[in-house]
């Protein structure tokens, strides 16, 4: 076989894969969802209480598999000039996302908090693109937080100033050390499911990782022994003046 030839073969395995994984990300959401509907369809003896927490719940969990298709499509026209580069707060987009992701936290019982800041940071990125990589960061999260713990976004400067990491802090049980070389490895470039957390293909982590080349940061990882940290890194901007 030609080297070309394998080259393609590699290609459609690597399309149909993620075409799997997709698959699966959003089958647990489509899932849920009929079974609410069904429940509800069924559900002559619920309370009106009853019956309005599972159209919350569904109103919910479909937002969140709008948000992963949303995000698929954006991956296709990531070089198509779209997405501006522009100085904005990181703090600001942290406390947007956690406005936005509250109530499916409260869904769920858990809770997610924005860490405080005494000095302002300034980054250059695209708003749109660094805001969906931090609500697949805590997407991510939300499954992994401990019993009364919440998840916590953090905004802090790197390298002496050069870059500026947003990141998303769960504190769930710890990943085996096994499997976090996996991610380590993978993180945010592969199209293959991480299968490092039962609950998540690592398909968010990969649209978020295609973002942050599109700003021309990355993202990574930090595992601790009570859950974990997943980030980007961004550029850093000078322009202070603005906010």
């Amino acid at each position: 076989m030609k080297g070309s030839d394998v080259g393609e073969k590699d290609g459609l395995l690597g399309d149909l894969s993620f075409a799997i994984t997709a698959a699966h990300e959003l089958k647990s959401p489509l899932a849920l969802i009929r079974q609410l509907s069904l429940a509800l369809e069924a559900g002559d003896n619920l309370s009106d209480r009853e019956k309005e927490r599972i159209l919350r719940q569904i109103t919910l969990v479909s937002e969140r598999a709008l948000r992963l298709t949303a995000d698929l499509s954006r991956t296709t026209r990531l070089d198509d000039s779209l997405f501006k580069l522009e100085p904005l707060n990181p703090q600001q987009i942290c406390e947007e996302v956690a406005h936005e992701l509250t109530p499916l936290f409260r869904a769920k019982g858990r809770t997610i908090r924005v860490a405080s800041r005494y000095r302002p940071i300034l980054a250059v990125a695209n708003r749109d693109l660094l805001r969906r990589i931090m609500i697949n960061f805590a997407d991510n999260a939300l499954h992994y937080a401990g019993d009364g713990e919440a998840v916590e976004l953090h905004a802090v400067t790197r390298e002496k100033g050069v870059r500026i990491r947003l990141g998303v802090r769960d504190y769930g049980p710890a990943v085996p050390l096994n499997i976090w070389q996996t991610i380590e490895t993978s993180l945010g470039t592969g199209k293959q499911a991480l299968h490092a957390r039962p609950q998540s293909s690592g398909l968010g982590l990969y649209v978020a990782g295609q973002f942050a080349r599109a700003m021309q940061g990355q993202v990574g990882a930090t595992r601790h022994r009570d859950g974990a940290t997943f980030y980007v890194d961004i550029a850093a901007s000078a322009q202070l003046r603005l906010l």
